[in-house]
């Protein structure tokens, strides 16, 4: 050919499965990493990973407050110890691991899409829900789900 008309180059080598996996490997790790240092950290001590700013400022529960306390009773195995404290952490941990269970195999595959993609609609669905538990916990009805 001349250099008028350029030379289709070939595709470039597709990277092996395993190197495409980095990202849910790294996700992994953190997830183990996080794990570990809960299952050997108590949070049930108080301070022991500092403080709600929210719940310092306001003398209210966010929806996060005893999320540490109910991931630290999930990896010793205590669900309902979990669910007393943070009624969302369990549920949550199910989500993200059926979601990174369903990225593994498409990144494999090629794949370059997030682990977790929520739509305006979920996302909506989500906020409303963590608003509504939010306040439920802050009111007598709902005083049962304030962290235990």
């Amino acid at each position: 050919m001349t250099a008028l008309h350029p030379v289709d180059e070939p595709a470039p080598p597709r990277r092996p499965g395993w190197r495409r996996c980095a990202g849910p490997v790294a996700v992994a790790g953190a997830a183990a990493a996080v794990a570990a240092l809960l299952y050997v950290r108590d949070p049930h001590r108080p301070g022991a990973y500092g403080l709600c700013p929210f719940h310092a400022l306001t003398g209210l529960w966010c929806p996060g407050c005893g999320g540490l306390r109910a991931a630290h009773d999930l990896v010793h195995g205590d669900l309902w110890a979990s669910l007393s404290s943070n009624a969302f952490v369990a549920p949550l941990v199910l989500v993200l691991a059926v979601a990174w269970v369903r990225w593994v195999p498409r990144r494999w595959r090629g794949g370059n899409e997030r682990m977790i993609v929520l739509g305006p609609v979920v996302t909506v669905i989500v906020l409303a829900a963590l608003a509504a538990y939010t306040v439920l916990r802050n009111t007598p009805w709902g005083s049962g789900l304030a962290p235990g």
